[in-house]
């Protein structure tokens, strides 16, 4: 996440009209012959070996938090009572308490805070919000979503962080569903009560090596097995507050399936399906088509007049996951001068939190449960 937030951080004014250039300062981070590195290779002017550190220096306006979930907290309160706007990861926090914790030091600092659910500023979803928004698809009924990826599917996959309760929390039902429910919250709306079941399919893995970041890279130690503490496949079934209902997969284990993040939205006067390894794309159907026309339309989203796309290329020329991250910093840096809200924040992100860990404690307690 480093270097995606890196790259944001230095391309949003290159390509966006920004009330200020953001200047990459300090980075921080644990070895300081890699940091300096990194720093050298992103152009961060200096390098900070203590959080603490970086957030007491004068010459900060921002603290980007781009670290495993479990450091999320303690960083974010002192950022935000030390008055420095937030840019943060998702998933927010290791639960709903310390999230709730987290919004409350924001709001009593009066400083911006904003959650990366970057897949809300990929272009064709930000198309879909505008159709929904338009009365296009009509009353939603049914909300369908699976984020499904492969890369724990060998058993001698090392025992990285996110296998790993006590620095992630839980497994794809975090990593993956929290995506998935920001979508929900905000292509449909509230969700009212959640029941969810989960699955392990292999318990046990190798040691990682000491210097294994946690990515795809990681390597096996030869120090023996470990306990996988989270879960491997999470489902969900919910109900909205408007009165549609839902489901929610994720897993690790769909070989095939990279980055396979789908939803379906199924309304009254039409349907909408998006695939973010496809991410240009947004199928749409209409009921108000004549019936010898009816059938789903794939909307290539590079026009000019499509969110964010006339800051790009030309129509037909595609855009990336990066770009995302891009849109995100510069409607950052807009929210900060223009003295707004951005969203997703840590509002949203709490009643996000609060979904998952319904799921949790339903597939635990093997009944519903009403989400407060």
């Amino acid at each position: 996440m480093g270097r995606t937030h890196s790259n944001a951080w230095k391309k949003a004014s290159n390509f966006f009209d920004l009330p200020f250039d953001p200047v990459l300062k300090v980075a921080c981070g644990r070895n300081k012959e890699n940091l300096q590195e990194f720093a050298d290779k992103w152009g961060w002017e200096d390098i900070e070996l203590d959080w603490r550190e970086l957030i007491a220096r004068k010459d900060i306006d921002i603290i980007d938090i781009a670290l495993p979930q479990h450091l999320h907290y303690e960083i974010v309160l002192e950022a935000a009572r030390a008055g420095k706007h937030i840019f943060c990861e998702k998933p927010m926090a290791m639960n709903s308490s310390q999230a709730a914790e987290m919004l409350l030091a924001c709001k009593e600092n009066g400083i911006l805070h904003y959650l990366n659910h970057n897949y809300r500023r990929a272009p064709a979803i930000a198309l879909a919000k505008n159709m929904i928004d338009q009365g296009l698809v009509g009353q939603i009924y049914h909300w369908r979503s699976a984020y499904q990826q492969d890369w724990i599917t060998d058993p001698e996959f090392p025992l990285t962080w996110q296998l790993q309760k006590e620095k992630a929390q839980a497994g794809p039902q975090w990593d993956l569903n929290s995506h998935c429910v920001d979508l929900a919250h905000y292509l449909v709306g509230s969700i009212k009560d959640v029941t969810a079941v989960t699955s392990n399919f292999i318990l046990q893995r190798p040691l990682a090596e000491d210097n294994t970041q946690g990515n795809l890279k990681a390597s096996a130690s030869t120090l023996g097995m470990g306990e996988v503490t989270v879960e491997d496949a999470a489902l969900m079934l919910v109900n909205f507050a408007n009165g549609a209902v839902g489901s929610f997969e994720a897993t690790r284990f769909a070989n095939g399936c990279k980055n396979k993040l789908t939803f379906e939205i199924y309304g009254s006067k039409g349907s909408l399906v998006f695939n973010l390894e496809r991410m240009n794309e947004i199928q749409f159907y209409s009921n108000l088509d004549p019936s010898s026309n009816k059938g789903f339309k794939n909307i290539l989203v590079t026009e000019e007049s499509h969110p964010y796309i006339g800051n790009w290329w030309p129509p037909g020329h595609i855009i990336g996951y990066e770009h995302t991250f891009i849109h995100a910093v510069s409607d950052f840096i807009k929210a900060i001068a223009d003295g707004n809200s951005i969203y997703p924040n840590f509002e949203d992100g709490l009643e996000v939190i609060k979904v998952l860990e319904c799921g949790i404690q339903s597939s635990r307690e093997k009944r519903s449960i009403t989400i407060e």
